[in-house]
Parts: C-alpha cells; structure tokens; sequence
C-alpha cells in the first residue's frame, strides 16, 4: 500500500461517511464527514469513559526526530497547541484503547447564553459496537443533535438507503470495519431520532465556499495527502501496518494498533491545515455553518445541545465556544471506539 492510498484510507475512518437518497425532509446527499454534538442540562455520562475536568482538553505534542524547516517547526508548533480531542490511552506502557472526547462547555455568568450547555461531541466512523451503543444513549438525553453530514439541508439518514447507495468512501469504510471487526457509524447511530438537526454545508455550499477563497477540492486533497505522508514520515511508514497485516489470528488487534496512532496524527494535522489564507472550507467553513446552527437553538431556548462531528473539527469550535458565545469548558469525558487489547 502506498503511503498516499493509506493516508486516504487513514483520513476516511475519521472524516467521510457517504450521503444517501432521501425525500423532502430526506433530501439526496453526497459525501459526508464527521460530527460534534452538544451535551444535555445533566450531561450524560458513559458507563466506560473516563471524566476529567480541566479547563481544556489534553493536548498530545507531536514529537520530532529530524531537523525541520522553520516552516514545518511553525506548523508543528501550531499542531502541538491543539486540544485533542482523540487520542490512544496507554495502560503500563502498552496501548490500550482509542479513545474520543465529549467536552462540556457552560455559557458564563452575564454573558448571552448563561448556563446553556454545548458538548462537543467527538466521533469516528467506525468503531466497536459498544462505542456506538453508549453514543446513542447519550444522544437521546440532549435537547438537540446538531449533527455532520455535506448534505442538501434537512438530510436525514435512513437505514434502508445505506445498502442502496455507498460511495467510495463508504466502500473503504465497510472494508476497514470488516478487517478491523469494528462497526460502521452510519448503521448504529439513530438519524431519524426526534432531536437530531442537519449542521452542515451542502454540497453546493462547499464548492462556493472553496471557489470564494480561490481554493479547489483539489487541493485540498493535497494538502490532506501532504499531512497524511508527514504523519508517517514521522511514525515509520506502512511497515507497523504491514507486520500487522500479517500477523494471523491477532491481525485484528494488531492492525488497530498500528492504526491507531496514525489516526491521531492525522486528525490532529487536519485540524491544524489552513489554506494560504488562513482559512480551510474542510473544518472553518463547515463550522461556520454548524455554529450558525447552534445559534439558532440556543436563541430558541434550547439549552442542552450536542455538537456531533469529527474530532478534527473540535478544536476550532471550542475557540469559536469560547469567543462567540461566552462559553467556557468545564469537564472532558473519554469513551473508548476502539479496544486495543481484542480482536
């Protein structure tokens, strides 16, 4: 596997689920990608995650090994201040689980929004079953679910149109689920449920939004691509995921391993990749429209709310949280997607 295939496959279990067809309030779709959501008046808590209460999230710093430019240091550095929001948690050394974040945000006193409560809710798109069980229950709990997906507005998912239609990246999705013994996101999440709200752009508005800022889809996979090659210059290569692969009756276990960490790295790097100008449609443009959302709920009264997305795009809505909305965070809890210590 060349390291720009696994890049792509790396960058698809994190960041883009397929759209299905749908009618009126169940609009056609196209390409989809990851969620945030915001958490309940009394946040619901997962029976296997950890709860920490900082002011911020842990922040895992890349590390590096070879002389950068200042260019790539200034970039590194920018990565390395990012909350993250997804991270492989260790036990005695060894890697036990990977693991998403649901941070609490709280609206504070004087301001607009005083005691509303945002979670931002971090995802992957596939995961064990129990991962997608305990997301589910949370979800139920919230006012509302504002949740991902480069759709038509209103785009609900319906189970029976995901055997219909599956994008390519779908396909690497379910390809990656089966090898893994993981679960696709898609078919355990509950879309129609009452609460859940579209966030996103629509197709139409994501290529206006790229071409507005003389971007292109284009390049913007390059630049995705170019993350995907740092990430593993930095952790060795395929050979980790190689071994992995043929490694017999544990491939499972040791393909999420050597997996594991390179999803982070590539979400993290996502989450810190703008465009010349600062600015990327991917993550910023996408939140944009989200928070436009969420402003909408909250005017209306709603104060309990779930931001559904990807975790790369977690990191710019907790500034977005803290500097729009007078919102502040007061608790993390981690959930584990994936165990690392099973096939």
């Amino acid at each position: 596997m060349r390291t720009s295939g696994l890049a792509m496959c790396l960058s698809a279990a994190f960041g883009c689920a397929p759209v299905v067809a749908q009618e009126p309030a169940v609009a056609e779709t196209q390409v989809a990608e990851t969620t945030v959501q915001a958490e309940t008046e009394t946040p619901p808590q997962q029976p296997t995650a950890e709860t920490e209460t900082p002011d911020t999230p842990a922040t895992e710093k890349p590390a590096t090994e070879t002389p950068k430019t200042a260019t790539e240091s200034a970039d590194e550095a920018k990565i390395a201040e990012e909350p993250a929001y997804v991270r492989v948690h260790e036990v005695d050394g060894k890697p036990n689980a990977l693991q998403t974040a649901t941070v609490q945000f709280v609206g504070q006193p004087g301001t607009r929004y005083d005691g509303a409560i945002v979670d931002l809710v971090g995802v992957v798109h596939i995961g064990q079953n129990e991962y997608y069980t305990e997301l589910k229950e949370q979800l139920s709990k919230y006012d509302s679910v504002l949740y991902e997906l480069v759709a038509p507005d209103g785009t609900r998912i319906r189970p029976e149109d995901l055997e219909e239609r599956r994008s390519i990246l779908a396909s690497v999705q379910t390809g990656m689920k089966d090898m893994l013994n993981l679960e696709y996101q898609l078919e355990k999440i509950d879309y129609m449920a009452e609460n859940f709200r579209h966030a996103d752009m629509s197709p139409d508005e994501f290529v206006e939004d790229l071409e507005k800022r003389g971007d292109s889809v284009w390049k913007m996979i390059a630049r995705m691509l170019g993350a995907g090659i740092a990430s593993q210059a930095k952790t060795g290569g395929d050979a980790g995921l190689l071994m992995a692969m043929f490694s017999g009756e544990d491939r499972p276990k040791n393909m999420k391993r050597a997996m594991a960490r390179q999803l982070v790295d590539i979400e993290l790097v996502t989450a810190g990749m703008d465009d010349a100008n600062g600015e990327n449609t991917l993550i910023k443009g996408r939140n944009r429209k989200a928070f436009e959302i969420l402003k909408e709920e909250l005017d209306a009264g709603k104060e309990n709310i779930a931001v559904f997305y990807g975790a790369g795009h977690l990191p710019d809505m907790a500034e977005r949280l803290e500097n729009d909305f007078g919102m502040k965070a007061v608790q993390t809890t981690w959930s584990d997607a994936w165990d690392l210590t099973r096939n």
